[in-house]
């Protein structure tokens, strides 16, 4: 027959158990109190949901039981730690989140059972210190060992970290460091995100074997900074040494592939050098895809200007396009660039300026010198166009 304090238990349970409210409760906390955890994006929140709702139900039986945790339990536990070490998220963050979701607890069975018996609230305390004691070892040890092992196989850990800082979930360079750190890597910084594909009508998903040839290819030997590649689809996504964006065209070009190389986001906006790229590919033009040549930021902002979402200002935009052509000293270049698009050749532009046909095409030249782009190319004229049609 069940006791009075055990009913007393259960009756606290079932309400908690039904009550969407104390999930949330423990989420927002740990979301509020843990940095980590308040940098998570909104893809990962369903599974903290999941893990505090099977949390809550497990100590809350336990406690109704006197109870202790069981094998399965254990087992589960490693696991969530082996992917937090996988997903690089410090284990003294996880545990502190177990030991706030473990106060949210305490706060929402006394608020339902404000006069609880002395013998439940010491079952309470000797439950959750034992548990919390429990779940810390063999967090640790799981947590230890999924660390070693993903620091033994170097490519693999260096792929996982591309792939979270793809997904985002890396949203500061602190964690970003410890990670590197721990896996005894250094990043590089200035860096140069290349996504590419081979061209052509089929694109099926890519192997991950011609994603690193192409990083072999492009890489650079020795020293400290790493580069690394994994895949998305059918594409190649490469985190290279921002030096290496130069000899991109040329790579790709020899191998039938097009690419866009993203060299102006800092390390923890990855995931928006990503989406720059990646829709940059999605929306080019042919044309824009000239032999020997990968686009850039600059076409990524463009295109992304053009399709209505772009990913910086309009002034912003016109600088990385015109570069030092927005400098004041070279006003006069600024002058042919706008007379050759407006006139449609450089014999009507030089008679609009009243200058020899020569003397503009010098301009000209400079202007591609300057810009890395050629204003007689189709593509790289509109990018100009539009640059010098919505600076300040």
């Amino acid at each position: 027959m069940t006791s009075q304090p055990v009913a007393a238990r259960e009756h606290v349970r079932q309400e908690m158990v039904a009550d969407p409210r104390v999930v949330a409760a423990i989420v927002s906390a740990v979301h509020e109190q843990v940095p980590v955890y308040a940098a998570l994006d909104d893809s990962r929140l369903p599974e903290v949901r999941a893990i505090a709702a099977w949390g809550l139900e497990r100590l809350l039986h336990l406690w109704v039981t006197d109870g202790a945790l069981e094998p399965s339990d254990l087992r589960r536990l490693r696991g969530i730690a082996a992917a937090r070490a996988a997903d690089g998220r410090p284990v003294q963050a996880v545990l502190r989140a177990y030991r706030v979701a473990a106060t949210v607890l305490t706060d929402e069975i006394a608020a339902r059972a404000p006069r609880l018996a002395a013998a439940d609230a010491f079952a309470l305390t000797r439950m959750l210190l034992t548990a919390l004691d429990t779940l810390s070892e063999e967090m640790t040890t799981a947590y230890a060992a999924t660390d070693e092992d993903l620091a033994a196989d170097r490519d693999r850990a260096l792929r996982l970290l591309l792939d979270d800082l793809i997904a985002g979930r890396h949203a500061s360079v602190g964690a970003l460091s410890d990670r590197s750190a721990r896996l005894g890597v250094q990043l590089p910084d200035p860096y140069c995100l290349l996504v590419a594909e081979p061209v052509g009508a089929e694109r099926p998903d890519m192997a991950l074997d011609a994603a690193t040839g192409l990083l072999e290819a492009l890489a650079v030997p020795g020293g400290e900074v790493v580069s690394s590649a994994t895949v998305r689809g059918s594409r190649a996504v490469l985190l290279l040494p921002g030096a290496a964006a130069a000899r991109a065209g040329a790579v790709l070009d020899a191998r039938s592939w097009r690419g866009c190389a993203i060299t102006g986001e800092s390390l923890d906006r990855v995931a928006v050098a990503h989406r720059l790229a990646a829709d940059a590919l999605d929306t080019a033009p042919a044309h824009a895809h000239r032999p020997g040549r990968v686009l850039t930021d600059a076409d990524a902002h463009v295109l992304a200007l053009l399709g209505g979402h772009p990913a910086a200002a309009p002034d912003q935009v016109a600088r990385l396009v015109l570069g030092p052509l927005s400098d004041p000293g070279q006003r006069h270049l600024m002058e042919a660039l706008t007379a050759y698009i407006d006139a449609g050749s450089a014999s009507a532009a030089a008679r609009v300026l009243h200058l020899h046909a020569q003397s503009l095409r010098y301009r000209l030249r400079r202007i591609h010198a300057l810009t890395s782009r050629d204003p007689r190319d189709p593509w790289q004229r509109l990018t100009l166009d539009i640059a010098r049609t919505i600076r300040p």
